[in-house]
């Protein structure tokens, strides 16, 4: 397989091209001919005219790639190394939502031919793929699994808006269904990962390894939010307080905050699914979810109280929301959990400016039923920067104090003016 690709005997296809699967299709496209498919027209005509739908890629990556997207199920027919990048979400119940990764395999399973491979980048539990996946691509296809198609899984470990770690520069793990599958598989992606690729014994140990990252940094960030309420109960600011334990050689630098996105905030409950069907109760990753989940609630809480501290009428004051995506510098907003801090203050009748200079109010007005304001107003009650967008770290206490009221308070979710606010009322995690 590897052979044929790199003589462009056969052709590779990256099916879901959001921020993970269109980077992956670019990089393969300076290598080899690639058909990348999505199912969304509007977003195959943005990348036919090099325009990346999620705002990550500059049409300068766009440059010297041989790729032909398209929304045809007959144009994927052409291909024999199918890489499926599609979202694994959680429902209303937390639980896994494999709804797009099914309609994938379906997708992939209808032009799956002999000799075919089939590798899966979504996040899952261990067991998906052999479980859920490959009896769909059996169905579809009605070719057999091992004798006439070869699965693998390589985890996506893409990080948006990060310049730094890019799709080349992170290591990628691989693994296939038997040892000639994971050595080809580990060549292809070898053609593009510069930072090399490792081996994982089987495709359930690369799930595992995968679903393990984002349980590990949710689990010490739930620590982090745990100790900031303690210490906001002890009148001590949590920042100060990792700043002098991080002086310790060993010491892990995690830090409070909100726990959205499609990564941290849903892969965790994936495992702890899974860990269910076996019996077990996972406690400490339920712990941390739910603890990492009530942060919005009690930072909105805790404006209240700052609101009311400095004898105001908690309703219809008047409040501006800065930064609505779930991480800094993204226009990605699903899972945001900035969206738990308006529920929460609107249940107290607030008034709500919220304000973002990359998510689309659009989107927003879809996603969440309300839109960005259009511009910033006066006389907030209170400010709440809960994305730190490298647009606001730079604003100064006269900034804010031109837009608030007589008494206003600043909140400051990730603790970024910490020290720079002497005279408006200032609180952080």
């Amino acid at each position: 397989m590897y052979d044929k690709l790199i003589s462009g005997e056969k052709t590779l296809a990256v099916i879901g091209l959001g921020y993970v699967g269109l980077p992956i299709a670019l990089e393969f496209a300076k290598k080899m001919h690639v058909i990348g498919f999505d199912i969304k027209p509007d977003r195959v005509a943005m990348m036919q005219n090099k325009i990346d739908p999620s705002n990550e890629l500059p049409p300068s990556d766009f440059e010297g790639c041989d790729i032909h997207f398209t929304h045809s199920l007959e144009d994927l027919r052409k291909a024999h190394f199918y890489i499926v990048a599609v979202p694994t979400p959680i429902d209303k119940h937390n639980l896994p939502d494999l709804t797009p990764l099914i309609k994938a395999s379906e997708t992939v399973g209808k032009v799956l031919k002999k000799g075919d491979y089939v590798v899966y980048e979504s996040t899952v539990y261990p067991g998906c793929t052999e479980d859920d996946c490959i009896p769909v691509l059996e169905k579809e296809s009605g070719l057999k699994f091992m004798q006439d198609f070869k699965v693998g899984y390589s985890p996506e470990r893409i990080n948006p808006g990060d310049k730094e770690h890019t799709l080349v520069r992170i290591k990628k793990v691989v693994s296939g269904c038997d040892a000639e599958s994971a050595e080809s598989i580990a060549k292809t992606y070898e053609l593009v990962i510069q930072a090399g690729v490792h081996r994982a014994s089987s495709i359930k140990v690369a799930e595992a390894a995968k679903i393990i990252e984002n349980t590990q940094r949710d689990v010490n960030i739930a620590l982090m939010n745990e100790l900031s309420i303690i210490f906001n109960k002890m009148g001590i600011n949590t920042f100060d307080v990792l700043e002098a334990a991080g002086t310790k050689w060993n010491f892990l630098k995690f830090v409070p905050g909100l726990v959205g996105g499609h990564c941290i905030g849903v892969d965790p409950y994936y495992l702890a699914f899974k860990a269910k069907e076996f019996g077990y109760h996972a406690q400490m990753i339920n712990s941390g979810r739910s603890l990492n989940d009530s942060m919005g609630s009690y930072i909105a809480e805790q404006t209240v109280k700052k609101i009311l501290f400095n004898d105001k009428n908690i309703m219809g004051s008047k409040v501006l929301i800065m930064g609505v995506t779930f991480k800094e510098d993204v226009s990605d907003i699903r899972n945001s959990k900035v969206i738990d801090i308006i529920n929460e203050l609107n249940s107290y009748k607030v008034t709500i400016d919220v304000v973002d200079p990359y998510a689309s109010s659009e989107e927003v007005k879809h996603e969440y039923g309300f839109e960005l304001a259009k511009s910033i107003g006066k006389d907030y009650d209170a400010v709440i920067v809960a994305v730190n967008h490298k647009e606001y770290v730079s604003l100064t206490e006269e900034y804010f104090q031109s837009i608030s009221t007589k008494n206003g308070v600043l909140v400051d979710v990730k603790g970024v003016f910490r020290h720079k606010m002497k005279k408006i009322t200032y609180w952080s995690l």
